[in-house]
């Protein structure tokens, strides 16, 4: 049994090592660009708000490895997270002091933002990251911006290099 699994572990890096040889110079610049977005975004981002800095760097990688797919429209990238956002700061005005509340506050606001990303068919899993990371940091006006700009930066690189981009998975 483990000699099948080795097998076709060894015959599936064949594969993905004949992908590179073909596709490697579209890793390589998709890759890089994502690279030169998320500086520009992190020099606008604190290490404070580094929940907030993975959910958008999960946009990246959507932005830049799927940007055919359905949560890599425009659309959802910035209206998911301002929505994330909104969430995020709503739930952390109710009160919570304790391991307890914080957990119920934290989960809160990943369902809420979950539900209404659906219900507003705004289908975007990093902004529920966003709703996580505001809810555990709370409002400020940094982090507004750094939100508003990461979110439109990407949307913009999305919309402006669709022709460009291809899909890598």
């Amino acid at each position: 049994m483990q000699f099948s699994y080795l097998g076709k572990a060894y015959r599936y890096l064949l594969k993905q090592m004949r992908e590179l040889k073909i596709h490697w110079k579209l890793y390589i610049s998709q890759s890089f660009l994502a690279t030169l977005v998320l500086f520009i975004i992190a020099l606008t981002l604190s290490i404070e708000n580094a929940v907030v800095i993975a959910s958008i760097a999960s946009t990246a990688f959507i932005v830049f490895t799927q940007p055919s797919s359905p949560p890599a429209v425009p659309r959802r990238i910035f209206w998911g997270h301002l929505l994330g956002f909104g969430i995020g700061c709503l739930v952390n005005l109710i009160p919570h002091h304790h391991m307890l509340t914080d957990a119920l506050i934290y989960a809160l606001a990943v369902g809420l933002c979950i539900f209404l990303m659906v219900v507003m068919n705004l289908k975007h899993a990093p902004a529920a990251g966003t709703a996580l990371g505001v809810a555990i940091t709370g409002f400020s006006p940094g982090v507004f911006i750094a939100v508003v700009t990461s979110a439109l930066v990407l949307s913009m690189a999305q919309s402006r290099m669709k022709g460009f981009l291809k899909d890598l998975a």
